[in-house]
């Protein structure tokens, strides 16, 4: 069965090489797609009662992950409020993406949708066989999203999935409609990364901002003690959304993590950095108001990130969205 599954991936994948994702293709795809079609509609949250998936793993259903642009032609960006877990890793030439992660609720459109990168496999093995939506991939590099245990979602696969939006230029105006992919929610027992929510740890330091720079983008988040979530700036812009609603999460961590060199590059020849998510390393997390310093241990790619204090403690995080930005150790 998983051969067969395999061999139906190719035929996409083979589909994705023959066929480059125009305007006029996903035109047919469009309910009327532009600036208007990002509306924050969602989908209720459904529940599902873990089952055995045949591997030890508990079937609590797949999240949704989706790739995100996130150069400033592809901002503002949709949908990214409505994520529960938004991770910020480097690309080529220092830039930065962003891979939202969505179990509680679907928002209407999600975008601009960019391509996946082969740190993404192994960030990915910690949700049970997870759906990744993706623009494309390094030729050399579909094979391996095609072998993952993951359901790769490129364009053209489900009919109305996705559509070209009106005020940005291509590649940066490639949406996905989630429902129409996935269709409902599955709920937050699929969030298998390992994150611990409950009352703040005690100590940490006062924090009001805090800079995370890659080579060629920076993210600055800002606390705000009357919505009691941080501020998104992303270098240098407020974070807002196409309908102007502001980027909030609860919760910030920054995790330091070996960067390294792939066997991979984009079409200039830069080279695609890996980001090791597996291992073990420091860790920041700010949550109201405060730092606090933090170790993270990732022992398989199938686990998800266990955080600790200092004297080895569980770290909460606040309830709400989470932003993990990998920062190079």
């Amino acid at each position: 069965m998983r051969e067969m599954v395999r061999m139906r991936r190719g035929a996409w994948t083979a589909a994705l090489l023959a066929v480059t994702v125009t305007g006029s293709l996903i035109t047919g795809c469009t309910s009327g797609g532009g600036a208007t079609d990002d509306g924050r509609g969602r989908s209720p949250s459904r529940s599902q009662s873990p089952s055995d998936s045949g591997n030890g793993r508990p079937d609590v259903g797949s999240v949704l992950a989706v790739k995100i642009d996130n150069v400033p032609g592809a901002r503002p960006q949709t949908g990214l409020d409505a994520a529960d877990v938004v991770y910020a890793e480097q690309v080529e030439g220092g830039l930065s993406r962003l891979m939202a992660v969505f179990a509680s609720t679907l928002p209407k459109a999600v975008g601009p949708v960019r391509s996946a990168r082969e740190s993404d496999l192994e960030l990915l093995r910690q949700f049970h066989e997870p759906t990744l939506a993706f623009s494309g991939a390094q030729r050399r590099l579909l094979p391996l999203i095609d072998d993952a245990p993951l359901n790769p979602e490129p364009p053209g696969k489900v009919s109305g999935a996705w559509y070209r939006g009106a005020g940005k230029a291509a590649p940066h105006n490639l949406y996905l409609h989630p429902q129409r992919l996935v269709g409902s929610a599955p709920g937050e027992a699929a969030l298998t990364t390992g994150f611990r929510f409950g009352a703040a740890p005690t100590g940490g330091t006062p924090e009001t901002s805090r800079t995370v720079r890659f080579p060629s983008a920076r993210f600055t988040f800002t606390w705000s003690a009357q919505r009691g979530r941080w501020l998104v700036a992303m270098d240098g812009t407020p974070t807002v959304t196409t309908d102007g609603t502001s980027v909030t999460p609860a919760t910030v961590v920054i995790q330091y993590v070996k960067v390294r060199s792939s066997k991979y590059h984009d079409v200039l020849g830069n080279n695609s950095p890996y980001t090791e998510s597996v291992g073990s390393g420091t860790a920041q997390v700010l949550r109201d108001g405060r730092a606090f310093d933090a170790n993270w241990t990732r022992p398989d790619a199938a686990d998800g990130t266990r955080f600790t204090a200092p004297d080895g403690t569980p770290m909460n995080f606040a309830q709400g969205q989470v932003w993990v930005v990998f920062a190079k150790a």
